[in-house]
C-alpha cells in the first residue's frame, strides 16, 4: 500500500493508509496506477486545497415476487470516478463512469477549474510512500456478491410468500422484492490518505394487502444489513418480516379513523426512531447549521431537549444498514454524541463543513455514487435507553396515542416543522393500548418535541435495516432507532375529532 503527500501552504500533512493489500487489488480492478493517482491529484489539486478522488464499483442483483410468482430479476455493474477540488467554499466536482486516463484528466482539469473560480493557483506536487493504519473491520466479506445460486434466492422469496399468506385467509396479495449489492471503494486524498472499503448490502421488503368486505389495506416490513445473502437467511429475519406485514395490515383491515386533536403520544422503540431521525437528525448536519439555515444553528452547548434525551449517531455498529468502516472522504466512521441529557453537544461533518466551522469531521461525509459529491449525512442515529418501565409508561398515560411504526415523512429544516403519518396506532385508553386507528399524522417542531419528551424506557430497539435517508436528490442507507417514549401535548392529525 502507498500514502501520498502534498507540499504547499507551508504544511506538510502524511496520514497512513488504513487497509493492507486490498488496496493493491482495487487499484488494479480500476486499472488505474501510483503514477496515473499522481497525475490525477497534480492536475486537479491546486495549493491549500481539499477534495480527493474517488472511485466505485458497484455490483447489483435484485428479484421481485409477485401473485406468488418471481416475475423480475436483474443483474447490473456499473463502476465510476469522481473528482472534487475544494477551495475555500467553493467546490469543483467532475465525474465519469469511463475511468480511462484521458476521460479522468478531463474530469480533474473540469473540477480545478469549477473551483478556482477563475484565480490563478499553483498546482501540487504529489510523492507516494508506505505504511499502515489501524481501521474499522465492521462487515468482512468473503465475495464480491453472496455465492448463493439464483435458485435459492427464488426460493427464499416463494417461502416468505407462503408465510405471509398462512397467516391468514385475508391476505389476498403478496409483494416482495430482495436486493443484493456489493459496492468497491477507492479513496485518494491531498493529505496524504489511501483507502478502500469493501461494502456488502442487501435489503428486503415484504409488502401485503388485506382484504375484506369493507375494503383493502397494505402494510410493509422488512429489514437487512451489511451481510451476505446466507447470512440472512440463516437468522430467519426474513420469517419475521413476512408475518410483521401480514400482522399490520390485518391491523389496519380493523382500524377506525384516527381522532384529531392535541394528545399525549407514545412511541413505541424501534422503526418510530424515524422521526428522530426526520425531525431532527437532518437540523443537527454540518451543512445546514453552517450556513444558519437549521432550527439548531448557534445553539452548541444550550438546552434542546428534555433532560432525559440522550441522542448519537454511530456509524460503526457491526452489520448495520447505516454503517462504514470509512466515509466517502475516506474518514473513519465514529459513534458521535449529538445531544446529551438534553443539551446540544455536536453537529454532524463532513470534512468540508468541520474545516470550515472550525471543528472536527465527524466520519458523516457521504454520497449516493460516484456521480455525486459528498455531504453532512447521517449513519445509525438514536435516542440511548432511558430507566422507565415501557409498560408504566403506557399506564400513566391516560388518554393519547400509541405509534407503533411510521410511513412517510417530511420536515422543514429551517422552522424544524415536520409531519409524519403513522402507519400502526392505536388509542391509549385508560392507561391501556386500545382500537387501532388509521390515518394518524403527527405535526409538530423538532427542537419544542424533544423538550416534551415525559418519559423514555429501557427497552431501546434499533431498526431491522430499512432506512433509506434522501437529502438534495441524494439517496443513501441509513439506521435508526428508540426506546419507548412518551411526547406530551402533540398535535394529531386524524379525521375524527378527539
Amino acid at each position: 500500500m502507498n500514502r501520498f503527500h502534498v507540499v504547499g501552504d507551508r504544511q506538510e500533512m502524511i496520514m497512513e493508509t488504513l487497509m493492507q493489500g486490498t488496496g493493491t487489488t482495487l487499484l488494479s480492478r480500476f486499472d488505474v496506477s501510483s503514477s496515473h493517482l499522481e497525475r490525477l491529484l497534480g492536475t486537479a489539486l491546486v495549493a491549500g486545497a481539499d477534495g480527493e478522488i474517488y472511485f466505485e464499483s458497484t455490483t447489483t442483483e435484485t428479484l421481485s415476487l409477485e401473485d406468488s410468482e418471481v416475475k423480475r430479476s436483474s443483474f447490473s455493474t456499473q463502476q465510476g470516478a469522481g473528482i472534487r477540488v475544494v477551495v475555500g467554499e467553493k467546490t469543483g466536482y467532475a465525474y465519469s463512469d469511463d475511468v480511462s486516463a484521458d476521460r479522468l484528466l478531463e474530469a480533474a482539469k473540469a473540477a480545478r477549474s469549477i473551483a478556482r473560480s477563475g484565480k490563478e493557483l499553483q498546482p501540487v506536487n504529489v510523492n507516494w510512500a508506505s505504511k499502515n493504519q489501524h481501521h474499522h473491520s465492521l462487515y468482512p466479506v468473503d465475495a464480491p456478491l453472496p455465492a448463493a445460486p439464483l435458485a435459492g434466492k427464488i426460493e427464499l422469496l416463494t417461502e416468505i410468500d407462503r408465510i405471509a399468506r398462512a397467516v391468514d385467509p385475508r391476505i389476498v396479495n403478496v409483494m416482495a422484492t430482495l436486493s443484493l449489492e456489493h459496492r468497491s471503494v477507492l479513496i485518494a486524498r491531498p493529505d496524504g490518505l489511501l483507502v478502500t472499503d469493501e461494502r456488502p448490502l442487501l435489503h428486503l421488503r415484504v409488502v401485503c394487502i388485506a382484504e375484506n368486505k369493507a375494503g383493502r389495506q397494505s402494510a410493509s416490513a422488512g429489514g437487512g444489513g451489511r451481510i451476505s445473502f446466507e447470512s440472512y437467511v440463516g437468522n430467519r429475519q426474513w420469517w419475521r418480516a413476512a408475518r410483521e406485514a401480514a400482522r399490520q395490515a390485518l391491523v389496519n383491515l380493523d382500524a377506525k379513523d384516527a381522532p384529531a386533536g392535541t394528545m399525549d403520544v407514545v412511541l413505541g422503540p424501534g422503526w418510530p426512531g424515524i422521526l428522530l431521525h426526520e425531525a431532527i437528525g437532518h437540523g443537527l448536519e454540518g451543512d445546514f447549521n453552517r450556513k444558519g439555515t437549521s432550527a439548531f444553528a448557534g445553539r452548541l452547548g444550550q438546552r434542546v431537549a428534555s433532560e432525559l434525551c440522550t441522542i448519537v449517531d454511530d456509524g460503526t455498529i457491526a452489520f448495520r444498514r447505516g454503517s462504514l468502516n470509512v466515509d466517502d472522504e475516506g474518514t473513519p466512521t465514529q459513534r458521535t454524541v449529538l445531544i446529551e441529557n438534553g443539551i446540544l453537544q455536536s453537529y454532524l461533518h463532513d470534512r468540508q463543513n468541520a474545516r470550515l466551522m472550525g471543528h472536527l469531521p465527524t466520519g458523516n461525509g457521504r454520497r449516493q455514487s460516484f456521480a455525486h459529491s459528498p455531504m453532512p449525512r447521517m449513519t445509525n442515529t438514536f435516542m440511548l435507553a432511558g430507566s422507565d418501565d415501557p409498560e408504566e409508561i403506557v399506564k400513566k398515560t391516560r388518554s393519547g396515542l400509541y405509534a407503533k411504526s411510521f410511513g412517510g415523512g417530511q420536515v422543514d429544516i429551517t422552522s424544524g416543522r415536520f409531519v409524519f403519518t403513522a402507519s400502526e396506532a392505536y388509542l391509549i385508553e385508560d392507561g391501556r393500548i386500545g382500537a387501532p386507528v388509521r390515518g394518524a399524522t403527527l405535526i409538530g417542531n423538532g427542537p419544542e418535541v424533544l423538550m416534551r419528551v415525559s418519559a423514555v424506557g429501557c427497552d431501546l430497539q434499533l431498526d431491522e435495516g430499512m432506512g433509506t435517508c434522501g437529502k438534495s436528490g441524494q439517496s443513501v442507507p441509513v439506521g435508526v432507532g428508540l426506546p419507548t417514549i412518551r411526547v406530551e401535548q402533540l398535535t394529531v392529525g386524524g379525521t375524527a375529532l378527539s
